[in-house]
């Protein structure tokens, strides 16, 4: 066991734990999406940043273990503006229109915005017209709405061991396609089992058979999955 302080608070932690475990247990806040117990770390989202033993550039607490004596800062206000900021860029990049999302209210990036206090974008939103791909027979993906997490693609390929899901092209052009066709009704390896669903933050991945806000996800699901398979294994 090592002791490290979060904000003034002394902590117990494991070895080889990393900051955002050891803070989440611990019941403080430091937002992220990417992140999901059970999957491995993607780092993708950028927005676990913390502060670490007084340096000037923030680590990220989803990928940074933890050590004695360190000491970590979640919430000075420059790490705050720069999280707003991110969220500003992953709304202004999509069709994050709350009111008309499956997942209103159950949304993990409309909970963190809310959280971090931001009521308005001020970047010039792109409005994608990407189509949504409704071809598999239960569920359906709208890319519009995706922010890249990753957290389908490691959710398909750790847990159920499929590999649907991929992320194709290049730089500003990357997307998060099923399948080789990019359709999910095509992709043959798909076992219709829903855990990239249940893994999605946001409305991108959603059950046909949903209205508006009705789209309740048990990411809690997964966990309990992988726990069950260590404890097989």
């Amino acid at each position: 066991m090592v002791t490290i302080t979060i904000d003034g608070q002394r902590i117990e932690a494991a070895e080889g734990e990393r900051i955002l475990e050891v803070a989440r247990r611990n019941d403080i806040f430091i937002p992220s999406l990417c992140f999901l117990e059970g999957l491995t770390v993607s780092g993708s989202c950028r927005l676990c940043m913390v502060q670490v033993d007084g340096g000037r550039l923030p680590q990220m607490a989803c990928a940074t273990p933890v050590r004695e004596g360190m000491d970590v800062v979640t919430n000075t206000e420059e790490i705050r503006n720069q999280q707003r900021m991110l969220l500003q860029l992953i709304f202004a990049s999509g069709q994050h229109v709350c009111a008309v999302c499956e997942a209103n209210g159950y949304c993990e990036l409309q909970a963190l915005a809310q959280r971090l206090g931001m009521t308005h974008i001020m970047l010039s939103p792109r409005w994608p017209m990407a189509q949504v791909d409704l071809t598999h027979e239960q569920y359906g993906y709208d890319i519009n709405r995706c922010v890249m997490c990753q957290r389908c693609i490691r959710a398909c390929e750790e847990i159920e061991g499929a590999g649907v899901w991929a992320i194709r092209g290049h730089h500003s052009e990357e997307r998060i396609l099923p399948g080789l066709s990019g359709k999910w009704g095509e992709a043959d390896n798909c076992t219709n089992c829903g855990k990239c669903v249940m893994a999605c933050p946001t409305g991108a991945l959603f059950d046909k058979q949903v209205a508006t806000a009705e789209m309740k996800k048990d990411c809690g699901l997964l966990i309990r999955l992988v726990e069950h398979r260590e404890r097989l294994s």
